[in-house]
C-alpha cells in the first residue's frame, strides 16, 4: 500500500483500514513560526498496528491537496493518539484522548536530514520552508522519530500533566498579546508585529515552565528599561494580579504553619527584627539556600528543616518523592547532584506550578466566550486584557485566588509598564 496519501480515493482506502490507535506528527509550514501563526503542510500518521507510517498531504509543493477538514475527521476517528508535545499538537487539532509521550522523553530532539539542514540554511527566512523540503525527507524524519519514541508509547503518563497542564498553556498561548508595533520594533528589533505569541515549556527539570519565543524571554521581561511599554491591551486595560509571598505561603502549607497576619513578609520582619525589604530577602535566601544559624530557633524554620530532612529520607529510601496535587515524581535515577535543600526547592517549584495550573484551569473556564482574556502567566503573576464592560470578572477571578487562600495585589494600566 502507498505511504503518501494525496487524493480522496487513497484517503478513503486508508480510512477503511479501521485503525484505532496511532502515533501522529504535524508538519507545519515552518517550525520557526508560532503554531498559532502558521498552517499545516503535512500530517504523519503511524497506526500502532501498521508496519509503516503514512504521510497526508494538505499543502506541499510536491503533492496534490487533501482538504484539511477530511484530515481532521480522520484524526477524530481514532480512539487514542500518541504525540510528542500535546500542547503544541492542540494548536492544530483537538481530540478527546491524546497521550503526550514527551512526558516520558522530555529531552528528545527531533530528527533532521541533511536536506532539512541545507534548505533551512539556504532559505533562513522562508516561512513555508517545509512545503519545499521533499516529502520523502519529512517521511524519513517521522519514521525515525517513531522508531526512537515507540518505547514510550505504553509507559504510563502523569494524568495531571497529560490532561490539565497542556490545555491550560495552550489556551494562554492562543490569546497572544497585543503590541505597539513601533515600540516593539524599537525595543526588540522585530518589525511588522501587532500581536505576539508566547510559548510555554514545562518539560523542565522542576516542571516550572519557561516562556520564550522568537528570541524573547516573556518570563523575564526587563522591568527597568521601558520595554514593557510595548505590550498593550487589545481591549481597554491590563489588570495584573500578583500573588504575595507565594513560596513562603506554599512552604507554610507543607509544614502546617499558620501566620498570625495576612502579610507574611511583615510577619517575618517582626520575627527577624528588620525592615520589610530586608525581610523578603532573608526569607527567600533561607527557603532556597538553607536556614541561617541565627534564625534556627524560629518555629517556621524549625518546621521547614524537619520537613526537608524527612523529605530527603523518603527520597533516599524509596528512590523518589511524589509532589502534592500533581503527583509528579522526582526520581533518584533521573536527577544528578541532588541534596536535601535542592530537593525541597524542586518540590516548591513543582507545587507552585501545579497550584497555578489548578487556578488557571478555573480562570480559563470563567473567561470562556468572554472578551476579557488571560494573556500572560509568569509564576506568581497573572496578566489580564480586560474589557471595561466585563469589569465584574475581576471580582470573580479574585474569588478563585481567595478559594486557594492566597493574598494578592492588583495593578491596572494601559501598558505592561503600568504607566
Amino acid at each position: 500500500m502507498f505511504w503518501i496519501v494525496e487524493n480522496f480515493n487513497q484517503l478513503k482506502s486508508f480510512y477503511n483500514t479501521g485503525y484505532k490507535e496511532a502515533y501522529i506528527e504535524v508538519i507545519p509550514y515552518s517550525y520557526k513560526s508560532h503554531p498559532v501563526e502558521t498552517q499545516v503542510s503535512l500530517v504523519y500518521i503511524r497506526p500502532l498496528l501498521a508496519t509503516k507510517g503514512y504521510m497526508f498531504a494538505i499543502d506541499h509543493s510536491e503533492a496534490m491537496r487533501l482538504e484539511s477538514e477530511l484530515i481532521a475527521e480522520l484524526i477524530m476517528s481514532y480512539d487514542t493518539l500518541y504525540v510528542w508535545g500535546k500542547k503544541e499538537f492542540m494548536h492544530f487539532y483537538m481530540h478527546k484522548n491524546i497521550i503526550d509521550i514527551s512526558l516520558n522523553s522530555p529531552s528528545y530532539l527531533r530528527e533532521e536530514t541533511k536536506a532539512h539542514q541545507f534548505l533551512q540554511q539556504k532559505y533562513r527566512n522562508k516561512l513555508d520552508i517545509n512545503r519545499i523540503i521533499p516529502i520523502v525527507k519529512h517521511y524519513e524524519v517521522c519514521e525515525k522519530n517513531y522508531d526512537n519514541l515507540k518505547q514510550h508509547i505504553n509507559e504510563p503518563v502523569n494524568p495531571f500533566y497529560n490532561n490539565k497542564v497542556p490545555l491550560v498553556f495552550n489556551a494562554i498561548e492562543r490569546n497572544g498579546i497585543q503590541v505597539n508595533s513601533q515600540l516593539f520594533e524599537d525595543y526588540f528589533d522585530k518589525s511588522g508585529k501587532s500581536r505576539v505569541y508566547t510559548q510555554y515549556n514545562y518539560r523542565t527539570t522542576t516542571t516550572r515552565p519557561s516562556n520564550r519565543f522568537g528570541g524573547i524571554n516573556y518570563a523575564a521581561l526587563n522591568k527597568e528599561n521601558g520595554c514593557r511599554k510595548a505590550f498593550i491591551p487589545r481591549n481597554d486595560k491590563f489588570v495584573e494580579i500578583d500573588i504575595s509571598a507565594y513560596h513562603p505561603t506554599l512552604a507554610a502549607t507543607l509544614i502546617n504553619y499558620v501566620f498570625d497576619t495576612e502579610d507574611i513578609h511583615q510577619a517575618f520582619a517582626k520575627m527577624y527584627g528588620v525592615d520589610y525589604k530586608k525581610s523578603k530577602e532573608l526569607t527567600f535566601k533561607q527557603l532556597y539556600g538553607g536556614v541561617f544559624k541565627q534564625y534556627k530557633h524560629l518555629e517556621f524554620f524549625q518546621k521547614v528543616e524537619k520537613y526537608v530532612k524527612e523529605l530527603w529520607e523518603k527520597y533516599e529510601e524509596q528512590g523518589y518523592i511524589a509532589c502534592p496535587f500533581s503527583y509528579y515524581k522526582f526520581e533518584k535515577d533521573k536527577l544528578e547532584n541532588m541534596n536535601p535543600q535542592k530537593l525541597f526547592n524542586y518540590l516548591l517549584q513543582n507545587l507552585e506550578t501545579a497550584n497555578n495550573v489548578r487556578i488557571l484551569w478555573e480562570i480559563i473556564k470563567l473567561l470562556r466566550k468572554k472578551k476579557t482574556k488571560l494573556v500572560l502567566y509568569t509564576y506568581d503573576s497573572f496578566l489580564f486584557d480586560l474589557d471595561n464592560k466585563e469589569e465584574e470578572l475581576v471580582e470573580e477571578v479574585l474569588k478563585i485566588f481567595k478559594k486557594y487562600k492566597l493574598q494578592v495585589k492588583l495593578n491596572y494600566g494601559t501598558n505592561y509598564n503600568f504607566e
